[in-house]
């Protein structure tokens, strides 16, 4: 068996940094496709598969038999992997750029991607014994005559198969949620069926001197032209119902203009029988912080009407928005004060008693966005629409991620507007139309009429017209995300924000409805334009099936043995089902016709999915038991299908948050994937932590957010595995694990992923032996293994404290034991005293304030933004450390690394330490103060190469002797 890449070596900041990056590219990703919840990154994926499928050099002692030999080759390889460079822009700036194969600038370049498909063929002929290939065309019938196909039997958004069908090996992908079957079968299994098929629309068709269209571009100039039509038959139906609104005089005489929003405020009855007014509830009256730009609503009591009106009057330039009128602890009536509970907000939501009232409308003008005060000819009109069809299925109540159930909207169809029910359902009834009118186009185009549907493999005519009305049916789904009565307005983008911001269905109070047929945010072409972009770059060249399946029941396909990577749900930390059906409520009459078995139920299924929901199962070890046996079966089923020539990776990303009566960490989720994996008999062979969130994302949302999904490397165990005693387990836990960790922070883990990254090393100790025994000889536990390495991770961290100096360690234990509030004077001189240091020393360094008997820390908004360390003669770590930290909070890190050139070596230390603190917050519960450790521990290889670039920079004092 010969030694994968990945299971060696890998370039993880090259992978991490494209990764993380990937998140900001939006147009052309096939993530914009269709909203999928925890994507993983395409860098990610396509590292992962490529390094699986390529040898290491160690595993071809003949052709490298040295270790140079082998670390040469190695290099080579990580080069068409991923590299980072220094460029310069055409301003003269220096940054750092990702090269290779996992920079998706560079895979647009088929260059790269026959590079790294002549390395898999390499592999696959030196193993057959055989010269390999060098043609591009003769490389891929290579991989596709000898390599397994590649299989996800949790395939979700589809970022694993279409790696491995981009890396030309035929993809597989399962799914048991409809919605995912779909989006897979839109990324790899359809667009390979009309590969280089020119456009059959009639406008393409009469043009001239675009005589060869490539991949999908044809299938996509198709999905433009038939979804243009769409949207001009809906104007003609339903453009009344979004007319246009008149501008003020000073636009001019009759000025109008289209309208992109209407903003909306909930109301309830005022509860005060003096009042009764419909009272407003309003999280933001603000509508707009753009400098030069600023607007906000002003409320407006009219007392002379019983019970009092509330009015809003749009207000603009300088001035201060009113205060809220809800919050998490209730709601106040703006006109007689009176406070009122939420309990009463949400008893009258249940009796279907919370209305809505226009705030403001927001209209497109030449210069940027006009905020007008709302009309009663536009409240009319909205409210006078009437849709023929609502989605009638209920929310699951769950208020743990739908929260609008406890406030009486408890179908789909509430989470909607009069108006937007009757947008929507337009869209989806059209779609029927453009089927069969691009049907009649297909034929007269010449395409065969053959009647087979795209169902049934079709490639005619009929399965053609299909295929564009599913990808038009996406681009509705696609506009329902930011056309329901969730969805609220950016004050800072101006823009409207769309529903699925995290993984849940939240409230919002005062919301903002979308304009379909506008040109702006939540519009229709819009939405489309954003389908047929990832269409233009489909992957045509290889074939890719997409099955709606169970993962833990066997299918005949499991016959052939098959490359396996794949991203199981994380325990119980996302209901797809639930959340899928918001989707699937429109897009199941949408191509119900056309893929009648994925369709096949009202909502997507919900008790076979494989989630830990205490909620469904009833409680919360039913939850638990079902999850870990449903596990259990699926490893087993990898472990049979999988070709065991290749690793099986697993990616997961779920943060260990439990702890036990001892204080000993551990994870639910954690402990039941690694106790599948190992029932299975899997052994891990290695593990990867690779980066899948922006590191300004992490400053933003707090150190409790994971940075990384940890990928395991795993193999089948040996039948012949030994068994070992829980002393010989922990001797040499003790001696791999600190090495593992030590090269964990010299490749930058974020601090928030360490105790995730750390369970990969710990747990290849344990999962090779046929079983670790207890004293009284029954095996150890996977929950008593993660707690042992937790334990050993929190001794690692602790043993560092030896690095710092006395200074740092009196303040490390100080700040454990009191964060940055007061302490006694007595207690903290004891401390100086067993840590070799002084009060009166520690004060002078500048890190505390001794006053009246006190003794605190001083927190980084106290530090002296002026401070020089080259002009302080004391500079203990810890204030490297927080400085380092303000600078970055507040000049980003271009602040930073200047202060860090300042340093010179005695900076690199602030890392270390930034590690130790993090892992104390975390301990703690001290999110809010975790972030900084986090977030320069993350910044800090831009930060290095930053202080290299200045000290390169600075002027150098010659000598002439």
């Amino acid at each position: 068996m010969r030694k994968k890449l990945i299971e060696v070596a890998l370039p993880l900041e090259a992978i991490n940094a494209e990764s993380a990056r990937e998140k900001s590219i939006r147009h052309g990703h096939p993530s914009t496709l269709h909203l999928w919840w925890a994507r993983r990154p395409l860098a990610a994926c396509r590292a992962v598969l490529w390094s699986s499928l390529v040898d290491d050099p160690s595993s071809w002692p003949d052709k490298f038999p040295t270790e140079e030999d082998q670390k040469r080759e190695r290099e080579r390889l990580f080069d068409i992997l991923g590299r980072i460079t220094i460029e310069t822009d055409k301003k003269g700036n220096h940054k750092q750029v990702v090269r290779g194969l996992v920079s998706w600038d560079d895979i647009k370049n088929p260059a790269i991607i026959d590079e790294a498909q002549k390395e898999i063929a390499r592999c696959l002929a030196w193993d057959r014994g055989e010269e390999p290939p060098t043609q591009p065309d003769a490389v891929r019938d290579y991989i596709a005559k000898y390599a397994p196909p590649a299989y996800d039997p949790f395939a979700g958004g589809g970022s694993i198969p279409l790696e491995a069908q981009r890396l030309g090996l035929e993809a597989h992908a399962s799914d048991l949620n409809p919605v995912a079957v779909l989006i897979n079968k839109a990324l790899i299994e359809i667009p390979p069926k009309f590969k280089d098929l020119p456009p059959i629309n009639p406008e393409n068709r009469q043009k001239k001197g675009m005589n060869f269209w490539k991949g999908a571009q044809g299938l996509a100039a198709d999905v433009r032209y038939y979804g243009q039509w769409m949207r001009e038959e809906a104007f003609q139906r339903i453009g009344h119902l979004y007319p246009k609104v008149a501008l003020p005089k000073e636009y001019g005489e009759d000025a109008e203009a289209t309208v992109i929003a209407w903003l909306w405020a909930r109301t309830v009855k005022c509860p005060n029988p003096a009042c009764g007014c419909q009272m407003p509830l309003v999280k933001s009256f603000q509508i707009s912080t753009k400098k030069g730009k600023e607007a906000w609503v002003q409320p407006q009591i009219d007392r002379e009407q019983t019970p009092p009106r509330i009015q809003f009057e749009v207000k603009t330039g300088k001035g201060e928005a009113p205060d809220e009128t809800v919050s998490r602890k209730g709601a106040v009536c703006l006109a007689c004060g009176t406070p009122v509970g939420l309990d009463y907000v949400r008893s009258e939501g249940c009796g279907g008693r919370i209305g809505a009232q226009l705030m403001a409308i927001v209209a497109e003008g030449n210069k940027g966005r006009i905020y007008l005060s709302p009309t009663d000819e536009q409240e009319q009109i909205a409210n006078s629409a009437q849709p023929k069809w609502k989605p009638e299925s209920e929310l699951v109540n769950n208020s743990r991620h739908m929260t609008p159930v406890i406030y009486g909207m408890t179908k789909y169809a509430d989470l909607f507007t009069s108006r937007q029910l009757v947008a929507l359902t337009t869209f989806s009834d059209l779609v029927s139309e453009v089927k069969e009118k691009a049907f009649q186009d297909a034929v007269a185009a010449g395409l065969s009429d053959d009647n087979v549907l795209l169902n049934d493999g079709g490639t005619g005519a009929r399965a053609y017209s299909e295929a564009i009305a599913v990808y038009i049916a996406f681009a509705i789904d696609k506009i329902a995300d930011y056309n329901n009565n969730i969805c609220t307005w950016h004050i800072n983008r101006e823009s409207i924000g769309h529903l699925f911001t995290r993984q849940a269905i939240p409230m919002s109070w005062d919301f903002t409805e979308a304009n379909p047929l506008s040109q702006s945010s939540g519009n229709i072409n819009g939405s489309i334009d954003w389908v047929l972009r990832v269409l233009e770059n489909a992957r045509t060249e290889i074939n890719g099936k997409v099955l709606q399946h169970d993962a833990t029941a066997i299918h005949e396909n499991d016959s052939q043995p098959k490359i396996v990577s794949t991203d199981p749900p994380y325990y119980d930390a996302v209901p797809y089902a639930d959340l899928s059906d918001f989707f699937y409520t429109w897009l199941r009459p949408c191509v119900s016709a056309i893929y009648p078995d994925i369709c096949s139920t009202l909502l997507a299924p919900k008790s076979p999915e494989m989630v830990a929901d205490n909620f469904r199962h009833g409680s919360k070890q039913k939850a638990k038991d079902f999850f870990e046996s449903s596990l259990i079966k699926v490893f087993y089923r990898i472990n049979n299908l999988n070709h065991h020539d290749y690793p099986v990776t697993v990616y997961y990303a779920l943060k260990q948050t439990e702890t036990d009566d001892n204080e000993n960490v551990a994870s639910t989720g954690w402990e039941t994937i690694l106790e599948g994996l190992m029932q299975a008999n899997f052994s891990i062979g290695g593990t990867w932590p690779l980066r899948t969130e922006l590191s300004n994302r992490m400053r933003g949302q707090g150190s409790n957010a994971l940075a990384s999904s940890i990928v395991l490397v795993c193999r089948p165990r040996p039948e012949t595995a030994p068994k070992i005693t829980r002393r010989q387990f922990l001797s040499e836990l003790k001696k791999e694990l600190p090495k593992a960790l030590k090269t964990l922070q010299q490749g930058n883990i974020a601090p928030v992923d360490l105790a995730q990254a750390s369970i990969g090393p710990g747990m290849a100790v344990y999962s090779q032996y046929a079983a670790v025994l207890e004293n009284d000889g029954s095996p150890m536990r996977v929950r008593t293994a993660l707690q042992l390495i937790n334990q050993l991770l929190d001794e690692y961290l602790t043993e560092q404290e030896g690095e710092f100096d006395s200074d740092t360690r009196w303040a490390l234990t100080w700040f454990e034991q009191h964060q940055f509030n007061e302490g006694q004077y007595g207690d903290a001189e004891t401390l100086s005293k067993a840590r070799n240091t002084s009060i009166q020393g520690l004060e002078q360094a500048g890190i505390l304030n001794a006053k009246a008997g006190k003794v605190r820390l001083l927190k980084r908004s106290e530090l002296p933004s002026d401070w020089n360390p080259e002009q302080d003669n004391r500079v203990p770590h810890w204030e490297i450390t927080q400085h380092l930290i303000r600078a970055l909070d507040q000049t980003g890190e271009i602040g930073a690394a200047e202060l860090l050139a300042k340093l010179g070596n005695g900076g690199e230390i602030a890392r270390d330490l930034a590690y130790r603190l993090y892992n104390l917050c975390d301990r703690k519960g001290w999110s809010g103060e975790g972030i900084g450790y986090n977030s320069l521990v993350i910044s800090w290889p831009e930060i290095s190469r930053l202080a290299r670039e200045s000290k390169k920079s600075e002027p150098v004092q010659g000598s002439l002797f």
